[in-house]
């Protein structure tokens, strides 16, 4: 059997292992957490949704961005400080604007494609991740915002989504719970939500007991091709193993496969760069709170209904029963994962303004970092050398486009590297 490496245990990471093995890859996982899905895979937003697929590649963006860099809880944040990575991105980001119809589309496209497999893995493997299909619900507070959504929708249109125009009176209908004035909304009954850490954490059982090998807790340090021609496969991965006790030294290792897929998120740049690639992924910070309704009033006081706010640009998912995820901002500050008081009040804030009668009193907050390429598409290919693949830059859309993408990478996989390697009238003759 050919062996695979699959770097990453995040959603990615997980989905990409899942559809090697079902293709009959020997797949190892090798990732720096204890457990699968503990670092941007942990308490996203928890929205499954193809109505989120805009780029944020636009003219509108980024005027959205200059006016509020010097706002501490705007929607976007960004560091001034001078870094090389940062402005050569946002460079590319600005270069790629005349894409955004066509990546908007192909997003959503994407995302629609995804649903089916997710659902058909969450079935067949029997996953519980609170889903609820009770679509996601977009709200405006002004005509302007409103209307530059509608334009919006016409791209999703072209892309195969159907979502619509609602009245204020059907945005209370939809969702009874909301508080708060609203010029009106637009409504995907097709969108859903759920755990993204529940799913991925399930899912790597699953490719646990089909056989899918995990090395936990190791700290990839490079990725080496070793084929020694030009059409040679061949990877060896160098990595640090975390001791097993205080006494003990970390253990440094290396093992050989036949490929590699990198799913590393914010870490895929510097392997790929290693492997003679560019994978430009910036990390885009952004922060959640869950919400934990101890209490009757809380449980009756959230909602069920998916929302995102336009204006403060938050989502939520209900999480079962018990769980309320609020979610938002984008941060452009590097590889930082400091959770800011200042950026998880305007979070806890708007839940008390739209949602008074949900006790605040008990709130998880957490921070991740997406891994954005410039053009907000996913690097989904090989890369220059034979036996390396990539599935990694997801962004905003990781939880929403990944079985899709793991799919396509699997077929990638295949085509470039079949499973069977014996000659057929060899195998015959031995048999």
């Amino acid at each position: 059997m050919r062996q695979i490496a699959v770097v990453g245990a995040g959603i990615t990471g997980i989905t990409t292992a899942y559809a090697l093995s079902e293709k009959g890859y020997d797949v190892t996982v090798i990732d720096r957490q204890r457990y699968a899905a503990m670092e941007t895979s942990f308490a996203n937003g928890g929205q499954l949704s193809a109505s989120n697929a805009e780029v944020w590649n636009s003219w509108a963006t980024v005027m959205k961005g200059i006016k509020w860099m010097l706002t501490p809880d705007a929607p976007l944040l960004m560091n001034p400080k001078p870094s090389w990575h940062k402005y050569s991105w946002m460079a590319e980001f600005l270069a790629n604007i005349p894409n955004y119809k066509a990546n908007t589309i192909e997003t959503t496209r994407l995302a629609i494609s995804a649903r089916d497999y997710m659902f058909d893995i969450a079935r067949r493997e029997g996953i519980d991740f609170n889903h609820e299909t009770r679509g996601i619900l977009h709200i405006y507070r002004d005509r302007k915002a409103y209307d530059a959504a509608a334009q919006v929708s016409k791209l999703y249109a072209a892309g195969g989504l159907e979502r619509r125009a609602v009245t204020p009176s059907e945005i209370r209908a939809i969702e009874p719970t909301l508080h708060g004035s609203y010029y009106g909304g637009l409504y995907t009954p097709s969108d859903s939500t759920g755990d993204i850490h529940k799913f991925t954490f399930g899912l790597a059982e699953v490719c646990r007991a089909r056989g899918v090998r995990f090395v936990n807790e190791a700290s990839v340090e490079r990725v080496t091709h070793t084929g020694k021609g030009p059409e040679e496969t061949g990877v060896e991965i160098a990595f640090t193993v975390a001791p097993a006790s205080e006494d003990a030294a970390p253990v440094r290792e290396t093992l050989s496969f036949d490929g590699v897929v990198v799913c590393a998120g914010i870490g895929s740049r510097a392997l790929a760069s290693g492997l003679g690639d560019r994978v430009n992924i910036y990390p885009v910070k952004g922060y959640s709170i869950t919400v934990m309704l101890d209490d009757e009033a809380s449980r009756n006081g959230a909602p069920w209904v998916s929302l995102l706010d336009d204006k403060t640009k938050i989502v939520t998912s209900r999480l079962g029963k018990d769980r309320f995820r609020v979610a938002g901002t984008a941060e452009f500050n590097g590889e930082n994962r400091d959770i800011r008081a200042d950026r998880i009040r305007p979070l806890t804030d708007w839940v008390r303004k739209l949602f008074p009668e949900v006790s605040t009193e008990r709130c998880v907050p957490w921070a991740g970092l997406r891994p954005m390429m410039p053009d907000m598409m996913p690097r989904v290919a090989a890369g220059a050398k034979p036996g390396v693949f990539y599935n990694t830059g997801h962004g905003h859309l990781g939880w929403t486009l990944s079985c899709a993408t793991a799919q396509i990478i699997a077929e990638t996989v295949a085509g470039a590297m079949p499973v069977e390697t014996e000659a057929p009238m060899l195998r015959m003759a031995a048999e």
